[in-house]
């Protein structure tokens, strides 16, 4: 009989793979590199059973075979999602790059941050959808869909790089979570035609008039229309480019491209050239009769009375009390409350529901694909089948 030293402890024996140290269990597999294909045992523990870690085991030796096993990686959801957004920092257009921030910092962290990345599971995201749709806000109220939606963007950007670049998750579960039902908010058309002329009529006597008359006949973007210069105007053709746009951020307007990235030019009717000429002449007579003080540096379109070029703010907000102004001498037939945004769908709208061919529409809104267009306004495009038969049928029938 051999005898064990007295304070000598015996060596854990590994059984198939798996061995219990101190409290724990662990698993050893063994992995091939994926260049040189040699093969090195990879240790892994942590486990409170024999079972958890047998579990694990046998998924791990799964994924080895398949060239898809992945190193263990301790750090947690909030440690990536940081060090993910400010890799992305120069990529991502400044206004673009608050809203992560913000789904990341509000509604992000706080509720899944502290997971570890390698154990987040479809079911942990869905449940936060489902708790940010019902208590995510304020004061414990549920979110709008679309800032859950929001979020959900943000988060799947991220896994999809941890697992095509950073390569420490298997799959995304981002794209296997459940995203609760959300109905588009992009309905568009919200105003008829005649609705629309009412309101730039009474729109008309504002200095800033020239604003949403150019917004309803452009179908440009808010900030792209805030960023518009003298020297990308053309009214003899007539025409604008648009090549940028502007955004507030923290209280800061800041400056960018187009959303799509690329510049367009969009013509114009001959009746919104005049608009256009008048506005240049009144900023004109602005800029005299303020003299020095005038502060524009930057030949804008549109700007405030000392030249300084207009928050996009301004304009949504000024928006609806000019709705108001007119519902009060007009309670008969008020219009129905509108965005801003919702000039630019009433552009589209008519433009579809005339015959305008889908991609010019796409190309006028700035669109990068006219699916984009299609998918915003698939009930217009419906409308537009429902005719279609008729219209084939009264064509043959005239010829």
């Amino acid at each position: 009989m051999t005898n064990t030293p007295k304070n000598s402890k015996a060596t854990p024996k590994v059984r198939d793979g798996v061995v219990k140290r101190g409290n724990t269990w662990s698993y050893v597999i063994r992995v091939k590199h994926p260049e040189t294909g040699e093969s090195k045992p990879k240790w892994v523990g942590g486990f409170t059973t024999e079972d958890d870690a047998k579990a694990a085991r046998d998924e791990a030796r799964v994924k080895a075979r398949r060239g898809e096993y992945i190193d263990r990686n301790t750090i947690t959801v909030a440690e990536y999602l940081d060090e993910w957004i400010e890799g992305h920092a120069v990529e991502i257009k400044p206004k673009t790059l608050h809203g992560y921030r913000v789904m990341i910092r509000l509604y992000l962290v706080p509720n899944i941050g502290r997971l570890r990345l390698q154990a987040l599971r479809p079911a942990a995201i869905t449940k936060l959808y489902r708790d940010l749709l019902t208590k995510g806000g304020r004061k414990g109220k549920g979110l709008a869909p679309n800032t859950v939606k929001n979020v959900h963007t943000v988060l799947r950007k991220a896994l999809t790089d941890a697992v095509l670049v950073d390569e420490i998750l298997p799959n995304n579960p981002a794209e296997r979570a459940k995203l609760p039902r959300i109905q588009s908010q992009e309905a568009g058309g919200v105003w008829t035609p005649a609705q629309l002329r009412a309101f730039l009529d009474a729109a008309g006597t504002h200095r800033l008039s020239a604003f949403f008359h150019l917004a309803a006949y452009s179908g440009a973007r808010r900030g792209e229309l805030c960023n518009l210069r003298w020297a990308d105007v053309d009214l003899d053709t007539p025409q604008i480019r648009v090549s940028g746009s502007s955004a507030v951020i923290e209280g800061q307007r800041v400056e960018g491209t187009t959303k799509s990235g690329r510049s367009r030019v969009v013509s114009l009717d001959s009746d919104t050239a005049e608009v256009l000429r008048k506005h240049h002449r009144q900023q004109a007579a602005d800029k005299l009769k303020v003299g020095e003080a005038w502060k524009g540096t930057g030949d804008y379109v549109f700007t405030t009375g000392w030249g300084e070029p207009i928050f996009p703010d301004t304009v949504s907000s000024l928006m609806p009390n000019l709705i108001k102004t007119y519902n009060d001498t007009n309670p008969k037939q008020p219009l129905p409350r509108a965005r801003l945004h919702d000039l630019r769908h009433v552009h589209a709208t008519t433009l579809l529901l005339a015959g305008v061919p889908v991609h010019v529409v796409a190309a006028r809104l700035g669109h990068s694909d006219p699916a984009i267009t299609l998918r915003v306004y698939a009930h217009v495009i419906s409308e537009q089948m429902a005719s279609a038969a008729d219209v084939f049928a009264n064509a043959i029938k005239a010829a």
